[in-house]
């Protein structure tokens, strides 16, 4: 009953209803648009030669792309680009913010520098589109779901590139200001809950598969044992994704005391929290995306070769070793993996945490860490701090990277259904909906309301309120 009572509190602020409103009608928006084809080519054709291709390093990179565009590159909609091209911007300007001291410089000035920032970071999504959307328009030629008629008529094939990669880059904008008005109307982050959205699009063929598939090779009670293992298991991924997303390693501030004329001003004991897992899922990113780099150019080189040729076996043993396939998890796979996801753990938490900056604030802020000089002290305390820290998100993230993999392979399920167990995907979506229920309990808290899934800590601290 409490949680019934909880749920309906959301509907009793007018302001909350409103923008939870706003935001389901502009994600309804953006799954129409996952439906709506570029004119001119053969879906059906597409979506086998997608299914055709997941087992290739290009059909990896497909697939990937794929699930962030809440499969819109299958159907070959005109949202088949998704948000990733503004996501690649925004990393991208991220990145040069640290070296370029003219946009550091911007990120420092407070609002004025990120709107600026912002702006960049839009132009650059432009040219990201242009460039993808060629390739895409590209790879429907090679495809073969292109009509011949267009194909064979340079006019006809000049007009259906420019229109479709102008449609292509479209979509992409208007999913970007869908993003910005939920930002700004809605409730959460537009462009997190987008991306979340399409991430989920795949919950129902995956229960769907995974019904289907133990149907066929399991008998009755093998299927019911199976079944509420994935549940357990599923369960205890997501409790364990939750806890290591809220962990935080809590470093104790000392603000000094400032008298000024008969007042003490300052003294307060305050926490500086360094979260466990810093750097997010772009580790998972960036070596996913280096492992399949190099496989995809192994395949091609692979194909346009003799099955007889050394090369070929070259070729073909790169993509073996870089790739699972078949129902094996190669050692090389899991050791350059592993490897890679440390490596960017630290290189992502180098780049957003600077602990001589956050040394620098305290000192200036008049504050300290007990027992720890201010300077370089500090600096070097809390980067000792942060590499430990890290340690542990770091293998916490390796073990994430290879669930879906390995629950694949240990439980012959299909590879859509144990993505949900593992990966980018679980970490996004359980990320996204903990911001999303955080948004929800500010603004029911505000108004006095008892926080959506509150337990009596939070009933307490609303009794002592009142």
């Amino acid at each position: 009953m409490a949680l019934v009572e909880q749920i309906a509190n959301i509907w009793r602020i007018r302001d909350l209803r409103r923008r939870l409103a706003i935001t389901v009608g502009l994600i309804a928006v953006c799954r129409i648009g996952c439906y709506i084809p570029v004119p001119g080519i053969d879906v059906e054709s597409l979506g086998r030669i997608a299914k055709s291709t997941g087992s290739t390093g290009l059909g990896g990179i497909l697939m990937w792309v794929n699930m962030f565009s809440g499969g819109a590159l299958g159907r070959g909609a005109i949202f088949g680009l998704g948000v990733m091209p503004y996501i690649s911007a925004s990393i991208i300007f991220q990145l040069l913010a640290t070296v370029v001291p003219s946009l550091e410089s911007l990120r420092k000035e407070g609002e004025a520098g990120y709107k600026k920032l912002n702006q960049y970071t839009r132009i650059a999504t432009v040219f990201i589109c242009m460039f993808q959307g060629a390739l895409v328009v590209r790879g429907l030629y090679v495809f073969g779901v292109v009509p011949s008629v267009v194909s064979q008529s340079l006019l006809a094939s000049l007009w259906f590139s420019l229109s479709n990669g102008f449609l292509l880059m479209v979509g992409t904008m208007f999913l970007m200001w869908i993003g910005e008005q939920i930002d700004e109307h809605g409730i959460g982050n537009g462009i997190s809950i987008i991306i979340m959205v399409n991430i989920l699009d795949r919950l129902p063929s995956a229960i769907w598969n995974l019904g289907h598939g133990i149907a066929l090779d399991e008998s009755q009670q093998s299927a019911v044992l199976k079944i509420a293992a994935l549940v357990a298991l599923f369960v205890t991924v997501v409790v364990a994704i939750i806890y290591i997303t809220r962990g935080e390693r809590r470093i104790p501030v000392q603000h000094a005391k400032h008298v000024r004329g008969p007042r003490v001003y300052g003294g307060q004991k305050l926490y500086l929290p360094l979260r466990v897992n810093m750097a997010g899922v772009m580790p998972l990113i960036f070596a996913s995306c280096l492992l399949q780099f190099p496989a995809t150019i192994a395949a091609a080189a692979a194909h346009a070769l003799s099955p007889d040729s050394l090369w070929y076996k070259l070729f073909n043993g790169v993509q073996g070793a870089l790739l699972p396939s078949g129902g094996t998890l190669p050692f090389s796979y899991v050791f350059l993996n592993g490897l890679l996801i440390f490596f960017f753990c630290y290189f992502w938490t180098a780049i957003t945490f600077n602990p001589k900056d956050v040394s620098e604030n305290l000192k200036d802020n008049g504050s300290f860490i007990p027992g720890i000089r201010p300077g370089k002290r500090t600096s070097d305390y809390l980067e000792s701090i942060v590499n430990r820290v890290t340690l542990a998100g770091s293998f916490f993230l390796v073990i994430i990277a290879l669930m879906p993999i390995s629950i694949a392979w240990i439980m012959n399920v299909d590879l859509t259904v144990a993505g949900f167990y593992g990966g980018t995907s679980i970490l996004i979506v359980v990320g996204v909906a903990l911001d999303l229920v955080t948004k929800i309990n500010d603004h029911l808290e505000m108004r006095r309301y008892e926080g959506f899934a509150a337990g009596a800590s939070g009933r307490r601290r609303l009794r002592r309120r009142r």
